[in-house]
């Protein structure tokens, strides 16, 4: 769901926001019913832009349902007994606004960005479909077709469409990390409306969610709306699960062979890596970015440039509430050999392994990750995101302002030690994703 007006993307490419001038200061305060709330106040430009962060993703689903809370970043914008079906996005953009939307398998994400007096709209709004949103049959078979319809687009269709969807489902067998959250057409049909009025009263409650307003507010005014909004939605009563399954390690090297839709073959080395926030977790992000951040990260010198066998390649940290995972992806070009460039991708990831990384190279990568870091926090929209993502996952939304020295702190040696560690192939997956036959 993306809808764009231009008076927004003028402002949300605006630099000089307090992110790149020191540190970001907030206000957070949870109300009686659970909801928790942080307030960032930002002059620099006059908008606000308003989300709400609910903790349930697709790894929160039933195996026989999967795909409900992606159904439900759609079904969201059907409106409440106080705006007609198809209203929502109408009376934000009237209002100068954007909106969106997004989903992962840890979370819910949703956010307008308006214009700064139209803040109480905002909350209004978010307020609504928090309290008692309009699930009905017409909207939940308009949603089921619309997501369909999406996931034959964006997946089924699409050359190497299916291709994160195979990476998770190797990755994992025990974990719900196994399926991805565009879920399964097959569940999406078969899902009926007391199930999505269930999984609604569950997950989309006060108390499981994180309210974060950041931009041009005054936060005692704010903090007064924001009771005016929320205070009175009750607070949720049923048991918010969390999966507790523990993935077994993977013994030994696993390869596989996938077919497709495809013109030229695609080599996927997949790695099991820690969950996001622990110690180690910042070498193999930072490893992500040696390996194949740009024209002379390591892969790309050594395979699509030296030895022009790949049309792409890249390594790519998938970072995950509970342990993720790391994977190495190239496309071939014309006349080579798949198993020729997963081992070519063997000798550059060796190479991380045993040996130290140069000074000179050391200093290039810390300061890209710190350009990356401040980037991720560069508008209205990525600081409130921040801010909700880094009190969920990590109970401390003031990493926002301390997570890179976590970065900082990692050694040419941890390095070494992370790809010694996890990037090993004798507990990995390989799956060569090739040309389905005539």
């Amino acid at each position: 769901m993306r809808k764009t007006l231009s008076f927004i993307v003028l402002f949300l490419t605006a630099s000089a926001l307090s992110a790149q001038s020191g540190k970001i200061k907030f206000t957070e305060f949870d109300l009686p019913n659970g909801l928790h709330v942080i307030l960032h106040e930002d002059h620099s430009t006059p908008i606000v832009a308003i989300s709400v962060l609910y903790h349930v993703g697709s790894k929160n689903e039933d195996p026989d349902r999967t795909g409900f809370a992606h159904f439900f970043e759609h079904l969201m914008f059907e409106g409440s007994p106080n705006i007609k079906r198809g209203e929502y996005f109408k009376i934000v953009q009237s209002n100068g606004g954007t909106l969106n939307a997004n989903t992962s398998f840890d979370r819910t994400f949703y956010y307008e960005i308006l214009p700064s007096n139209q803040l109480e709209l905002g909350l209004w709004l978010e307020s609504e479909r928090m309290l008692h949103l309009k699930i009905d049959s017409v909207g939940v078979e308009t949603q089921r077709n619309v997501i369909k319809e999406e996931k034959k687009q964006r997946y089924d269709n699409q050359p190497y469409g299916k291709l994160f969807e195979e990476v998770f489902k190797h990755a994992y067998k025990k974990h719900p990390y196994r399926w991805t959250p565009i879920g399964s057409d097959q569940y999406i049909d078969k899902a009926k409306l007391d199930e999505f009025i269930e999984f609604y009263k569950t997950y989309y409650v006060p108390n499981n969610a994180v309210l974060s307003i950041s931009g041009d507010i005054d936060i005692e005014k704010t903090k007064k709306l924001v009771e005016k909004y929320f205070g009175d939605i009750p607070k949720g009563t049923r048991e918010i699960k969390r999966p507790n399954i523990v993935e077994p390690p993977l013994e030994g090297e696993t390869v596989d062979t996938v077919y497709d839709n495809i013109q030229l073959p695609a080599i996927i080395q997949i790695y099991r890596i820690p969950a996001q926030g622990t110690k180690d977790f910042y070498a193999v992000d930072m490893l992500a970015t040696l390996l194949s951040d740009g024209e002379s990260s390591w892969l790309n010198k050594e395979i699509k440039d030296k030895k022009q066998e790949a049309l792409y390649v890249g390594a790519y940290n998938v970072p995950l509430e509970d342990p993720g995972l790391f994977f190495v992806f190239a496309i071939a070009n014309m006349g080579v050999e798949p198993q020729q460039i997963s081992a070519d991708m063997d000798s550059v990831i060796a190479k991380a392994r045993k040996e130290l990384i140069s000074e000179k190279e050391f200093e290039k990568l810390q300061n890209k990750i710190e350009s990356d870091f401040a980037e991720k926090i560069s508008s209205q929209m990525s600081i409130a995101e921040a801010l909700a993502n880094y009190y969920v996952y990590y109970g401390d939304a003031n990493l926002i302002n301390t997570e890179i020295e976590r970065y900082r702190k990692v050694t040419r040696e941890d390095l070494r030690k992370a790809a010694e560690k996890y990037l090993s192939p004798e507990r990995r997956v390989i799956l060569y994703y090739l040309p389905k036959k005539n």
